[in-house]
């Protein structure tokens, strides 16, 4: 039985998968390196929540007892006794092994370690550990309170029982669940970053202004938004390690990243976060 949860990154998915716990009546541990970062995590969580209150999609007593669930920490050591840890950390793969690595040694031997990943092969990541048959993916969509679809990804050694207590956290945070084989990219970014990049090919070679790309896109195929606004909203520095991912996993050269998007990322245009990217913010 899952009670208490650890959320390892305090950035944008860190404090989105946090907040859905807390919600739901889970006692969570949110740890970053960063003291400041997890200030303006919990700050965040209390305002989405009150945008949630408003909205009247929660009772207005629920943000604070929500918010009083989450404990903060910058030391990996008070994870000790959770049920399972998620790492929201960035798509970095030698960071994540590293976090894997640490995890193994300090949680509970019965402790599932799972990583909301969105490219990086699971395998990969339990590889480091001693307890490959209890780690899963569990990638959840931003943003985490309001998309309805955690893609669970099957690692080479995923037990039965660490995929059913998965599945069964997944219904219980009133979510979707896809499983997905332990494929690069899995299934949603599989299909969506080669589009993200084929967008940027289309402005790279002059087809049409980025405007006029993200119109054609939302109007014609009915997307909520262009793939240019949603790489700016991704993070272009995620979209470009997800496309290497892709790339170096299937040495398949339709996965090659824009030479654009590798230029833009080197400057420092990385989108919203950065205040530019293929839009001014």
């Amino acid at each position: 039985m899952i009670k208490s949860v650890a959320v390892l990154g305090a950035g944008q998915m860190g404090n989105g998968i946090a907040h859905v716990f807390a919600q739901y009546g889970y006692q969570v541990f949110l740890y970053d390196i960063a003291g400041e970062q997890l200030e303006k995590a919990l700050a965040t969580i209390r305002q989405n929540l009150e945008r949630q209150a408003k909205k009247g999609v929660i009772a207005e007593s629920l943000v604070g007892e929500t918010v009083g669930r989450i404990i903060t920490t910058q030391n990996m050591t008070d994870l000790a006794q959770v049920d399972l840890a998620v790492e929201a950390v960035s798509e970095h793969e030698p960071l994540k092994l590293d976090i894997f690595r640490k995890l193994d040694e300090i949680v509970q031997p019965g402790a599932i370690l799972a990583s909301n990943t969105s490219s990086i092969p699971i395998t990969k990541i339990a590889s480091v550990t001693r307890r490959p048959e209890q780690v899963i993916g569990m990638h959840f969509m931003n943003p985490v309170p309001i998309m309805k679809l955690v893609e669970v990804i099957r690692g080479h050694a995923t037990s039965e029982e660490t995929f059913a207590a998965t599945s069964e956290l997944v219904a219980k945070l009133e979510k979707e669940m896809a499983v997905s084989q332990d494929y690069p990219g899995f299934i949603v970014n599989r299909v969506l970053i080669p589009m993200i990049n084929e967008a940027v090919f289309a402005l790279y070679e002059g087809i049409a202004s980025a405007e006029d790309i993200d119109k054609g896109m939302k109007l014609g195929t009915n997307q909520p938004m262009g793939p240019l606004t949603l790489a700016d909203f991704i993070g272009l520095d995620t979209v470009l390690a997800i496309a290497n991912v892709l790339y170096d996993g299937f040495k398949d050269p339709k996965y090659r990243p824009c030479p654009l998007l590798v230029k833009m990322v080197n400057a420092g245009y990385l989108g919203r976060k950065s205040g530019r990217g293929f839009y001014s913010y």
